[in-house]
This record gives C-alpha cells, sequence and structure tokens, in this order.
C-alpha cells in the first residue's frame, strides 16, 4: 500500500509499528494482571491490593507516553486533507495521557507518604472508590479525552478492508469510553465497566489492526 499527499516517512513508521506493538503488549499484561487482582478479592468492595496494583499503575504509566507515539504515527500517516482531524486526536491523547499519569504517579508516590496516609479523608484524595478527585480526574482522562481521540482519528481511516475496521473500531472504542460516562451520571459505577470494554478491549483490537496497516503501508522516502 502507498500513501499519497502523506508524511509517512520509514521513521514514521517504524515508530508506529513498535508503539502499536508496545501497547498491544501492555494492554495484554495489564488485562492479566488485572484478571489476576480481582480473582484475589474476596468481594467486589475491596480494593486491588499490592502488589499488583502497583504493578498496574506502573504499567499505565509506561503505557500512556506509548500511545501518544502511536496516534503521532497514525498522524503521520494521514492524508493532508485529514491531518487537522489526526493532529486534535493526537492532542486529546496527549492530555488523556498527561492526567491519567499525574493522578497515578501521584497514588505511586504521595499516597504513601506518612503526611498523606494518615489524613481521615485520603480516600477522598486518592482512592478509587467513588467519589475521589483521583477517581473523577482518571475517568476525566479515560472516558472523555481517549473516547474524543478515538472518534477524531476514526474519520482519518478509509479505503481498504483493514483501514475500515480500524474506523470502525475506534469509534467503538471511543463510543464505548464516553458511555462510561454514565456512572458518574447515575453514581453507579459498574456501569463504569462500559467504558472499560471501550479502552482496554477494543482498542487492545484497534492497536493491533493499526500495527498490521503501518506494516503493510510503503513509507514515503523523499530524495534530497
Amino acid at each position: 500500500m502507498l500513501r499519497t499527499g502523506t508524511e509517512f516517512s520509514p521513521l514514521a513508521r517504524k515508530i508506529g509499528i513498535f508503539s502499536s506493538s508496545a501497547v498491544v503488549a501492555l494492554q495484554l499484561l495489564y488485562g492479566v494482571a488485572l484478571y489476576i487482582g480481582f480473582r484475589q478479592l474476596e468481594s467486589e468492595s475491596q480494593p486491588i491490593a499490592d502488589p499488583i496494583f502497583t504493578f498496574l499503575e506502573v504499567l499505565i504509566i509506561l503505557m500512556m507516553p506509548i500511545m501518544v507515539l502511536l496516534m503521532a504515527s497514525v498522524n503521520a500517516w494521514a492524508e493532508a486533507q485529514k491531518k487537522l482531524l489526526s493532529l486534535v486526536s493526537l492532542l486529546f491523547m496527549t492530555m488523556a495521557a498527561s492526567t491519567t499519569c499525574t493522578v497515578h504517579f501521584l497514588i505511586l508516590t504521595l499516597s504513601r507518604q506518612a503526611e498523606f496516609s494518615t489524613l481521615p479523608d485520603v480516600a477522598l484524595l486518592f482512592s478509587f472508590s467513588w467519589p475521589s478527585i483521583a477517581y473523577s480526574l482518571d475517568i476525566l482522562a479515560w472516558d472523555f479525552f481517549f473516547a474524543l481521540s478515538m472518534l477524531f482519528a476514526a474519520s482519518v481511516f478509509s479505503g481498504g478492508k483493514l483501514a475500515r475496521w480500524v474506523r470502525a473500531l475506534m469509534m467503538i472504542s471511543g463510543i464505548l469510553a464516553l458511555a462510561g460516562l454514565a456512572g458518574v451520571a447515575t453514581g453507579d459505577m459498574q456501569l463504569r465497566n462500559i467504558g472499560i470494554v471501550g479502552y482496554l478491549l477494543v482498542f487492545l483490537i484497534v492497536a493491533a489492526l493499526i500495527g498490521i496497516l503501518f506494516y503493510r503501508t510503503k513509507p514515503v522516502v523523499r530524495v534530497a
């Protein structure tokens, strides 16, 4: 496949293939760790305990910059007339990454310091039980910024069958992530699981398909 009207250079192709592969690997690892963490709970009201919890936090912090790289590669792959859409998608993914990395880094560091852990209302700051500041910001990152990133990026993909699959699944991923906001609207955080399906399961497939698409795409080599 040869792209026309694009800046999809060999470097952009390499970064795209690497980032898509890394996202898939980290998402799979996250899913397995999350499953193990849930299996260890004695009741649904309990939070996931260490060391699984810490491992999940570190995975998110590692994964988000790579997801930004992936969307930067999508921006390079996009045809000239659609680059505004892919750029907006990249910006929203950057906002999602910045927000959620901040949240999880604070939880990994400050929440474990005695000055914070002994506060009477520390759960309102750092817990993932609704309501809390950390939980609210994480919902903003994943159910809003990530969702918008997917919906804008979906418009970039067209043409062949593989690109149409990426487009359709990106739209599904974004819509499901937005639907997770129903948990906030109703106060029922079980509804947030709809969003988790969008940005964990469906996006994993999206990342894999984008990697295949980039692998099949012939980069543009410019001769000076």
